[in-house]
């Protein structure tokens, strides 16, 4: 079964997306996800929320090059967030069409992160846009099991989850736990393989999931199980940083390779 394949903003980051759009058509993605929020203090970011000019250069050559931004990156809800004070963020992801929010939870008072879920989730609907709760061991959310039950907390019919296979290693989560999900709870999957042994820090946890993962086949994630617990038309985002590979082989050519090991997964069932 062909399905979407889009390139995730950090296997290629900090690419300016001028570059990454047509780049990723070339390869054969079907779409790119963007990041316009960071996710941590300093990040380097392409201006589109401060650039109207270059929020327009993007849209015009998202349609020219006839490829998808599926996704938009990052809003972090911790105790003290709003959900009005990212209208902006919502503004310029209605303007580029894009279905998907990627959401962090860092609220370790889960119930009034629900709340907060579902405020986002109630200004993302008129706009057309569903708010991805993205589990990760080192945040509030860390695995699937609470990934749902805020999702179904919150009550939001726009309320979604994203499935990372790193984090579902590094967390827990059963198979089990994936199939629990209903089918339209699920946004997409980001795939990705890391080394076997897991960090026994936050520190080493981060380190990997932002600048160390592995071409699929290359580590020890169970991927095979992993997809199989998912529905089979479930959107495909290939999230893959590693610096070492950009400084050896080029974003460029690194996302060509993620692409490739990629498709042999989702087209044999198992790595190359």
């Amino acid at each position: 079964m062909t399905r979407p394949i889009s390139l995730a903003w950090l296997t290629t980051a900090p690419m300016n997306p001028v570059e990454m759009l047509p780049l990723a058509r070339r390869i054969g993605y079907t779409g790119v996800g963007l990041r316009a929020l960071p996710a941590a203090p300093g990040e380097t970011l392409p201006p589109l929320l401060t650039d109207p000019s270059f929020r327009r250069q993007i849209r015009d050559l998202a349609r020219q090059e006839a490829i998808r931004v599926t996704d938009m990156e990052i809003v972090r809800i911790a105790d003290s967030f709003r959900a009005a004070d990212i209208e902006p963020f919502l503004d310029l992801c209605a303007d580029l069409s894009v279905p998907h929010i990627l959401v962090a939870g860092d609220d370790a008072d889960l119930s009034r992160l629900a709340s907060s879920f579902a405020d986002l989730c109630a200004l993302a609907a008129p706009r057309g846009i569903s708010p991805a709760l993205e589990f990760m061991p080192w945040t509030a959310v860390r695995d699937a099991r609470t990934a749902l039950s805020v999702v179904t907390t919150a009550a939001a019919d726009n309320g979604t989850i994203i499935v990372d296979t790193l984090h579902v290693a590094r967390s827990g989560t059963t198979t089990d736990d994936l199939r629990n999900i209903p089918r339209d709870r699920l946004a997409y999957v980001q795939i990705c393989d890391a080394p076997a042994d897991i960090p026994a820090t936050r520190e080493g946890l981060i380190h990997t999931a932002r600048q160390a993962r592995l071409l699929p086949g290359d580590g020890g994630i169970d991927l095979p199980a992993i997809l199989a617990s998912l529905p089979p038309d479930l959107p495909v985002s290939v999230e893959i940083p590693n610096l070492a590979a950009h400084v050896q082989q080029g974003a460029s050519h690194w996302a060509s390779m993620a692409f490739d090991a990629t498709s042999a997964l989702l087209r044999t069932g198992r790595p190359a």
